[in-house]
Order: structure tokens, then sequence, then C-alpha cells
């Protein structure tokens, strides 16, 4: 009796603990999705203001907006690029130690340009803008370089595969087409009668067809 009582309670203690840490891990997963809206949401209100400031604002501060969007647009586009090929390509993972050296220089930039967007004395920002403008162009090249570097690998594993697969096609067509002087089966010479009579596989009506994107769907019959 008291083995079966110390059991039960065991188990309640295990069904308590795991019930723990599935809500803790439920908490975790809300939370972390909720900062990544939230700073999803901060991202796009400050791009949208940064874009209405370098259009609109003339002098100093229109020209701090524009470095900083095309600071942050090349940065960004470049993370993404080689993040989404890493699953893909593992020799990406030196480019993207790369990209985070290079991207501590970009936040700092970033935050220099932030800081001065605020900054009274605009004679003195002005006189550094020349300074300015070819740190970020130094930035978003090497950034662009990295980010076409990795479109253009992608792109030629896609082109050889495509080769390779042609050249399969190509052979396999042309075993297809040697029907005159071998059979289909056996390798002897094909004669009309023996290819028309001999029967074809039977079709499992339980399996459904294999269908493909680019198929259109079959027309319904019609009915009676």
């Amino acid at each position: 009796m008291e083995a079966a009582i110390l059991i039960m309670a065991l188990l309640f203690v295990a069904f308590v603990a795991l019930g723990v840490y599935v809500t803790v891990k439920a908490v975790g997963a809300a939370k972390r999705g909720v900062e990544r809206t939230v700073t999803q949401a901060r991202r796009t209100v400050e791009d949208t203001a940064l874009r209405a400031k370098s259009v609109g604002q003339p002098g100093v501060a229109g020209h701090l907006a524009q470095l900083r969007l095309s600071l942050r647009t090349s940065m960004r586009a470049t993370q993404e690029a080689l993040h989404a090929r890493l699953a893909e390509d593992e020799s990406l993972r030196e480019s993207i130690a790369l990209f985070e050296r290079l991207s501590a220089h970009g936040h700092e930039l970033d935050d220099e340009l932030r800081r001065l967007e605020r900054e009274p004395d605009k004679r003195r920002t002005a006189e550094r803008m020349p300074e300015l403008r070819e740190r970020t162009e130094r930035i978003t090249h090497s950034a662009d370089s990295l980010r076409w570097a990795a479109r253009d690998r992608a792109r030629q594993f896609a082109d050889d595969d495509l080769a390779a697969l042609g050249q399969q096609i190509e052979m396999e067509s042309g075993a297809l087409r040697d029907w005159s002087t071998k059979g289909p089966t056996t390798g002897e010479p094909a004669s009309w009668g023996a290819l028309s009579d001999t029967p074809g596989p039977a079709i499992d009506a339980a399996k459904p067809p294999v269908t493909y994107p680019w198929q259109k769907a079959p027309r319904p019959e019609a009915t009676s």
C-alpha cells in the first residue's frame, strides 16, 4: 500500500514538473514572439521617420537621415541574404563572421549619426559630413559585396545543378528513343506485335496521381 502511494506521489510530482516546464516554454516562446513584433514595429516606425526626414528636411538633418537609411537598408538586406542561404551552404559561416565584424562598425556609425541628429551645433556637424559619408559608403560597399557574392554563388549552384539535370535528361531521352534495336526489357530486337501485345502495367486505383504546381487542374467530368 505504501509503495502504491509513493508511486502515485512520484507520478503526481512528475506531471506537475512537466506542466511547469511546458508552461515556462510556452511563456518564453510567447515573450520572444512579442519582442520580435515590438522590434519589427519599432524598426518600421524608425525607417519611416528616416525616409520622411531624408525627403522633407533640407540641410544637415536630411543628409544625416539619408546616411542612416542607406546604412540600415544595406546591412539588413545583407544579413537576411546570408542567413537565408546558410542552411544550404555551410561555407557562408565565414561570410557571416565577417559580416558580424562589419556590423560592429555599422552600429557604431548608426549610433553616431543618431547622436548628431540631436546636435545643436549644425555648423560643426556639416563640417563632418564628408567624413561621415565616406564611412557610410565604405561600410555599405562591403555589405553589398558580401550580399551579391552570396547571391552569385547561389545562382551558380542553381545553374550547375540545372546543367547536370539537363545532361541526365538528354541521356535518358536518348535511351528512350533507342527502341529500334533493343526491346523494352530484354535488349532483344523489338517487333511491333510484341510491343503492341504486351499488357501495360496495372494502375493502382487507390494511389492518387502525382501532381505538380505547374499542372492545370483536370476538368471535372460532365454529369448527367
